[in-house]
């Protein structure tokens, strides 16, 4: 008989019990957690600074990297703590500046775009499905994907410019978007 405590993820259907997420708070808004509570996960928002050893002693099903503002390179605290989270082998994801704190802490690097990407109706390609997502943006850099590692996979590409929007580990349970 299946462990109630256990849980498989199979995309489109939810897990079998509350999944416990570890939130780092970059800026993010409170929506974002509204609807990971809303998908079955409860959610503990932790400052920035945090320790990952602090995420990590309570045992979460995942760890969240928050949107928020500004240049993700001097956050050296962040990718230090993502890093840590990374090789510790708990699921790992992260949305608009944790895309790319996430980026950083796995080798690559980001550069600053000459507009940004500000307001809705962006046009996304998943590349694996090709289906077209509009999203809605608002950040000023982009991880480079020149730079990653042989292990991280550009999964979402901006239709605009050709920016990467979403990556994925092929070695660890990790990935993120930009949007």
């Amino acid at each position: 008989e299946p462990d109630p405590d256990e849980y498989e993820v199979v995309p489109g259907r939810r897990a079998t019990r509350r999944l416990k997420i570890a939130a780092y708070d970059f800026g993010r808004k409170w929506n974002i957690l509204r609807r990971l509570s809303a998908h079955g996960c409860d959610v503990r928002v932790y400052p920035a600074f945090t320790p990952a050893s602090e995420l990590l002693a309570t045992n979460p099903d995942g760890v969240f990297l928050s949107n928020g503002p500004g240049d993700p390179a001097p956050l050296t605290y962040a990718i230090e703590n993502t890093r840590t989270i990374a090789e510790s082998g708990t699921p790992l994801f992260g949305i608009c500046l944790g895309h790319q704190i996430l980026g950083l802490a796995l080798g690559g690097r980001t550069f600053k775009l000459k507009f940004g990407h500000r307001g809705g109706n962006h046009p996304v390609k998943h590349l694996s499905t090709g289906k077209i997502e509009i999203t809605s943006q608002n950040h000023g850099f982009a991880v480079d994907p020149d730079s990653l590692p042989a292990d991280l996979e550009v999964t979402h590409r901006n239709l605009y410019d050709g920016t990467v929007e979403g990556l994925r580990s092929t070695t660890k349970p990790v990935f993120s978007v930009q949007y």
